[in-house]
């Protein structure tokens, strides 16, 4: 099967976690194309759920071979919002920056985010963490796992 005949969207599930905030996280990843399904998942020591829910994102982004239409779904509002509701535009206009004139926090990660965004045509959905939905609730269980695997 060749690139043609697959589906146009790529779908990235992501989610991260942390035991203890800070304290050892994960974070986790499935890319969907069709059929094909990859999962992603890696665990670090002293970090923040928001990090991780970033990580996740980040990490799905970069597993795509090519520029991509890409569907996140992500159960961080965090992360959803940010891009929705057009946060992460205004921090970049703003010297990183938020509207309360404080450093944006994980810069860092948002900044390479949108060097990722500017490849892709990428939406970004949020879904209910913990809600039965079956790609976000494997997400967990990789992501509590890799945690827990550096703990």
């Amino acid at each position: 099967m060749n690139r043609s005949d697959k589906p146009e969207v790529v779908d990235i599930y992501t989610d991260g976690a942390c035991l203890g905030n800070p304290g050892p996280g994960g974070y986790a990843a499935i890319l969907k194309w069709g059929d094909l399904e990859k999962e992603i998942s890696f665990g670090m020591d002293d970090t923040t759920n928001n990090r991780m829910e970033l990580m996740a994102v980040l990490e799905g982004l970069k597993a795509l071979k090519y520029p991509c239409r890409v569907r996140i779904h992500t159960d961080s509002q965090y992360i959803a919002r940010a891009i929705n509701e057009k946060w992460l535009e205004k921090w970049q206009k703003n010297g990183w920056k938020t509207t309360q004139k404080t450093d944006v926090k994980n810069r860092d990660l948002w900044e390479e985010l949108a060097r990722l965004l500017q490849a892709h045509q990428v939406e970004f959905n949020w879904v209910r963490g913990h809600s039965g939905h079956e790609y976000n609730e494997r997400c967990d269980e990789l992501a509590r796992q890799a945690a827990q695997a550096v703990s």
